[in-house]
């Protein structure tokens, strides 16, 4: 019996011991460390939002996730941001699908001259479309979410009033939008939106075609006094969220959902961003002596005539490789007409 109680002791004992040691290191365990690359500055407020992403999450998970920030060209290249997370050299990256022509035929949709007429509208059309239509073209990586800047209008050294002020321009753009630079008679020069600074102080440049934010947040307007706004053809450029398919497939399910969650939260954040951002930069550049233009009604016409080649075009193109174009087509022009 006096045997029993001896055995029966050193087990608790052991078992207290076990806990004692084995407690610091469970109260010790790291984190998954992250890294995320994206295409702004720091400071941008883009930039910032989507840092207090990366902190939402470590915050929500308790700590089990920790995911470090490297800003525009710290880690890699802008342009190769994507293909960066597909190859694993960083874990998430955020960065322009325009960027990378050619990689994403079906969604190149997003980037058409709608006339889109704000960020949220922009933006939640896009995940809505990612959502029904599934692109293979993004099965390579976990697609967190997408997001539409404002409206891509243009903004000049000179005032821009009809086709005929802008043909022959100069203008910075890039994969689709260049097209609609090209059909309106301009001549497109594609660039990283962090070189039109630059560019155009050196007169490589003479405009961009970009949202009203690049104003401000890139300080183009120090170097572009004039904005068109040419929403009748206003572009949309999407931006991509995107993590590494086998570091995503690696986290446990109950942290995919805490992330899942919080991208659905950032859909609507970045996209009302966006739209304070369009609305700060025109305040902004008129504080700087910039000017507004507004096209008459009938020069309006004239550009949405001159852009529908692009439509036809993309059709054309996407249907030869064998993609779902009307369907998508379709999809964006039902749900613009009720949004």
């Amino acid at each position: 019996m006096e045997q029993n109680k001896s055995l029966s002791l050193i087990l608790c004992l052991s078992v207290v011991l076990f806990l004692f040691f084995i407690s610091p290191a469970f109260g010790q365990m790291k984190p998954i460390e992250l890294n995320y690359a994206i295409m702004f500055p720091a400071t941008h407020k883009q930039g910032v939002l989507a840092t207090e992403w990366a902190n939402e999450i470590g915050k929500r998970t308790n700590g089990r996730i920790k995911i470090t920030m490297f800003s525009v060209g710290t880690l890699v290249p802008t342009p190769k941001i994507y293909d960066s997370v597909v190859s694993g050299i960083a874990d998430i990256g955020e960065g322009a699908m325009s960027y990378t022509a050619g990689k994403f035929p079906l969604t190149e949709v997003t980037d058409l001259p709608w006339g889109y007429k704000n960020s949220l509208v922009a933006t939640k059309l896009a995940n809505e479309y990612y959502k029904k239509f599934r692109p293979k073209e993004f099965d390579e990586v976990k697609v967190l979410y997408l997001h539409g800047t404002g409206p891509g209008i243009f903004h000049t050294k000179m005032a821009i009033r009809s086709l005929e002020d802008i043909k022959g321009r100069k203008i910075r753009g890039s994969a689709v939008n260049a097209r609609l630079i090209e059909c309106l008679g301009a001549t497109a020069v594609n660039m990283p939106v962090g070189e039109a600074y630059d560019a155009a102080g050196r007169g490589v440049i003479e405009g961009v075609l970009l949202p009203a934010e690049a104003l401000e947040g890139w300080k183009l307007a120090e170097v572009l006094p004039f904005t068109t706004e040419s929403y009748s053809v206003a572009t949309g450029q999407h931006l991509f969220a995107v993590m590494n398919k086998a570091k995503w497939n690696a986290l446990p399910p109950d942290i995919q959902k805490i992330i899942e969650k919080i991208n659905e939260e950032w859909i609507e954040k970045t996209g009302r961003l966006w739209d304070d951002l369009d609305k700060s930069a025109l305040e902004y550049t008129q504080k700087l002596g910039g000017k507004i233009v507004t096209l008459s009604k009938g020069e309006s016409e004239k550009w949405v005539k001159a852009a529908k080649p692009i439509f036809d075009d993309y059709v054309k193109e996407a249907k030869a490789k064998g993609l779902q174009a009307e369907e998508v087509m379709k999809f964006y022009t039902d749900y613009l007409k009720k949004n």
